[in-house]
């Protein structure tokens, strides 16, 4: 089976890809290579942006997955215009070329972001998605737009994911457990901004498997899934990390516990996911850090750019923007 994954490159692509390999299919990934390429040497990688996918580079795939896109609040802050085209219309326009192409799936890289702030209640696929910020906003068009290709021949599957956490090759330390492991070595502190917020998280290794159920589910099966290892509350994520690498590494460490007013708190059912893809998580925040602690020792300066995606970000906007000028004044 044929394999095309837009965005593939990044964080959860670069675990993936190495996973589906295992399993025998045949991976290609198009990417603009934001984060450098940290994917196996065989993989094919056509640098380019998702909007300059055509039908002929889709003919004989078989399954397209949807990784592209900005990945979070604080890129689509910054640039806005850019979050609505890179996680709107560029998935939209992609699951709609692969339609075209007789491609028979795709699976779209959503989030449950798009709950917003919701007061104690445990959301299902079929609960209310009302998000007021840019990024909730943008998958969630991303989400309806793809499914309004599904067909008998093309099955359409949208991930509402968890806040993945996790070691990748292609890391990331902006992200919520990752973000309080990093302060723990390096500070010897861990901040929590509201410990009664709720955050479903989802691990890397579960993610991984999830897009494994999806792609080898029936083809009959679409629709919509809430996707997460747990739910947790962020003061009991602190407690977890505080834990384990207390455990592990042997200095003790101080939580910083403040109350800020927190716009995102949701905590989801992932039960249809569970029923129809057999998708089944197995692992907790305390394996998620066990692993980043094993794995500390190729993480190298915490500091890199690379790690935070908008830090990079802004590097390539300013630089983008500089070269616009200049040749601007070229004229």
């Amino acid at each position: 089976m044929r394999i095309l994954i837009a965005g593939g490159a990044g964080y959860v692509g670069s675990a993936l890809v190495p996973a589906l390999l295992e399993r025998g299919y045949e991976v290609e990934v198009v990417d603009l290579l934001w984060f450098g390429n940290h994917l196996p040497k065989e993989v094919p990688v056509q640098l380019k942006d998702v909007t300059e996918i055509s039908e002929n580079d889709l003919r004989g795939v078989d399954q397209v997955i949807f990784l592209a896109g900005l990945s979070n609040d604080p890129m689509a802050e910054y640039s806005p215009s850019r979050n609505f085209i890179y996680n709107a219309a560029c998935p939209s326009y992609l699951a709609y070329v692969a339609k075209r192409a007789g491609v028979k799936r795709y699976i779209y890289a959503g989030s449950c972001s798009v709950y917003g702030y919701t007061e104690n209640n445990l959301y299902d696929e079929d609960s209310p998605a009302v998000s007021h910020f840019p990024y909730g906003i943008s998958k969630l068009q991303g989400e309806f737009a793809a499914l309004q290709m599904h067909s008998d021949d093309f099955s359409v599957i949208a991930f509402r994911k968890g806040t993945i956490c996790g070691y990748s090759p292609r890391m990331r330390f902006d992200l919520v457990v990752n973000t309080m492991f990093k302060t723990a070595l390096t500070d010897g502190v861990i901040t929590v901004n509201n410990p009664g917020i709720w955050r479903p998280i989802l691990s890397m290794q579960d993610a991984v498997s999830a897009y494994v159920r999806a792609i080898e589910c029936n083809w009959s099966i679409s629709g919509v899934f809430n996707i997460a290892s747990g739910n947790y509350t962020l003061g009991e994520i602190a407690d977890d990390v505080r834990r384990e690498v207390e455990g592990r590494t042997g200095p003790s460490l101080r939580l910083n516990i403040k109350h800020d007013q927190d716009l995102r708190n949701y905590k989801v059912n992932f039960e249809k996911a569970q029923k129809v893809l057999s998708f089944k998580p197995r692992h907790e925040v305390t394996d998620i850090v066990r692993e980043l602690i094993e794995r500390k020792s190729a993480f190298g300066d915490f500091s890199d750019p690379r790690y935070y995606n908008i830090i990079t970000f802004k590097m390539l906007e300013e630089s983008e923007a500089a070269r616009r000028e200049s040749a601007g004044a070229a004229r």
